[in-house]
């Protein structure tokens, strides 16, 4: 590999990312990482790189990926003669289920069963268990999944998986709440959020908070729907997440709220965060001075500033030509950098003959922090 990097090491990277929620960081090194297993012919390395970057590909809506990635591992089957183990057809289950292949999903689930049992691989059981109880989900079948989610808890007791646990309960929860059992839909993500808190994975937590928001929006609570709703809208990145983000986005609408989607630009004030329609979250890393300019920029859309009132509120200095001139082009032009999506065709700060301001046209939202529950 041309990255003198360990495939282990590059794939603990790639996980590391996925579980941020970092998805297309992940996907940079996870290819890497399989390219080095299947030339150390590490086959068992090699699947489950590759079956987790199906789960990324089916997060972020890539069909073509998916699909060059099963004719890859058919390839290796018909070369190679090794058989595809029981957590790829989970994966492939899960990816036929969001594409609403459910028929297709359910007979992966029922391979990836049949694997599991034949090695007696009780982990590998209770991920095609949870992939059957989540298809099952998808085609309405809600008793048939609460069925396959009571076998799972067999085994949770004597085995420590933390993700698919947690992962079950939120699917547990969300059929409670299909069955308007919302009392009971609510004890159940309380119950996983104990576990998410030990857990520390970045979009259980998210997807956890999105799932309480739905279960209060169809209990007709709209007060608490929404500021779960909304603390899930404001911790996802809808350029990483693109299937669960329009989820949100969805319950969102039916609560009657506009989101974010709505707007070019977005800036939370409190958190310091900048998000871009096309860009998605926009890293600022500290750069505050960028950050007190666009600041300004936005809560006066329209409004030009002149070089001289840049320096004196932005850098708070006195406005010397020879010294700031050259700093306001530059700042400027970083500022540009990092939030237009065509540099060469920039859409929000414009030049004036005596100043800069941000376009009128665009539509821009300074997003105040709500409460967040203790």
């Amino acid at each position: 590999m041309a990255t003198g990097q360990k495939p282990e090491s590059l794939f603990e990277l790639g996980k590391l990312h996925s579980d941020r929620g970092d998805f297309f960081q992940a996907m940079e090194k996870l290819p890497l990482a399989a390219e080095g297993f299947l030339a150390n012919r590490d086959f068992a390395s090699y699947l489950k790189t590759q079956n987790l970057l199906l789960r990324l590909y089916a997060e972020t809506e890539q069909e073509q990926k998916i699909f060059l990635t099963k004719e890859k591992l058919q390839d290796l089957v018909l070369k190679e003669g090794f058989e595809l183990n029981s957590k790829t057809y989970y994966t492939l289950a899960l990816c036929a289920s969001y594409k609403g292949q459910h028929e297709i999903a359910l007979e992966y689930c029922q391979k990836a069963l049949a694997i599991a049992l034949a090695n007696d691989n009780k982990e590998d059981i209770c991920y095609a268990i949870s992939g059957t109880a989540a298809v099952y989900t998808a085609m309405g079948r809600l008793q048939e999944a609460l069925k396959e989610i009571y076998n799972l808890q067999i085994f949770f007791e004597v085995m420590p998986l933390p993700e698919i646990k947690i992962s079950t309960l939120i699917l547990n929860a969300y059929i409670f709440t299909e069955l308007k059992k919302f009392d009971q839909a609510i004890e159940v993500l309380w119950h996983a959020y104990d576990l998410v808190k030990v857990q520390k994975t970045m979009l259980l937590h998210i997807y956890l908070l999105a799932n309480m928001g739905r279960t209060y929006l169809k209990s007709g609570n709209k007060e608490l729907a929404r500021l779960y709703l909304n603390l899930a809208h404001r911790a996802i990145d809808p350029k990483n997440s693109i299937r669960y983000a329009r989820q949100i986005e969805m319950d969102l609408k039916e609560l009657g709220q506009d989101t974010n989607a709505n707007f070019d630009l977005v800036f939370d004030i409190e958190n310091h965060v900048v998000t871009e329609r096309k860009l998605g979250k926009v890293d600022f890393k500290n750069q505050f001075i960028l950050l007190d300019l666009l600041k300004l920029f936005i809560q006066n859309q329209g409004q030009v500033y002149s070089k001289e009132y840049l320096v004196e509120h932005v850098w708070k200095q006195e406005y010397d030509p020879a010294v700031h001139d050259n700093k306001i082009y530059v700042t400027i032009k970083r500022l540009r950098k990092m939030i237009e999506p065509d540099f060469e065709k920039p859409k929000y700060i414009f030049r004036a003959k005596n100043g800069y301001f941000m376009n009128k046209a665009a539509n821009v939202l300074v997003e105040q922090n709500e409460g967040v529950p203790q």
